[in-house]
């Protein structure tokens, strides 16, 4: 049964080009929204704070701050509204999950700059 599922995902799922991402990086997503007939694109800044997930059922987790208040947003790899994904910094961090993140505030919520090829 996996292998038909994983058939059908490779087959009929289409993919895109996105950049390698990993958590801790800053990264912006340009996503379109629909309002009534119009159709906007918008972007959501923040950092990734975990990948989860294979193939066509692969999420990531952006969290961003709005003032003081803390927002997150999960958003499908393969979502057919995510128009591009620029990576605007990439993290040093230890962990794959970062939400220890969460709880920090000020100069602790800092990422310290990575230096990736």
């Amino acid at each position: 049964m996996e292998s038909l599922v994983k058939y059908v995902q490779d087959e009929f799922v289409e993919r895109k080009d996105l950049p390698e991402f990993a958590a801790g990086d800053t990264i912006t997503v340009y996503y379109e929204i629909k309002e009534g007939q119009k159709t906007r694109t918008q972007f959501f800044r923040g950092v990734v704070i975990q990948k989860r997930g294979t193939g066509a059922s692969q999420t990531f987790t952006i969290r961003k701050m709005s003032g003081t208040v803390g927002v997150e947003r999960i958003f499908p790899v393969n979502l057919p509204a995510i128009q591009k994904i620029e990576v605007n910094k990439k993290g040093s961090v230890r962990r794959a999950r970062i939400f220890y993140f969460r709880g920090l505030t000020g100069k602790k919520a800092r990422i310290k700059e990575a230096i990736r090829k």
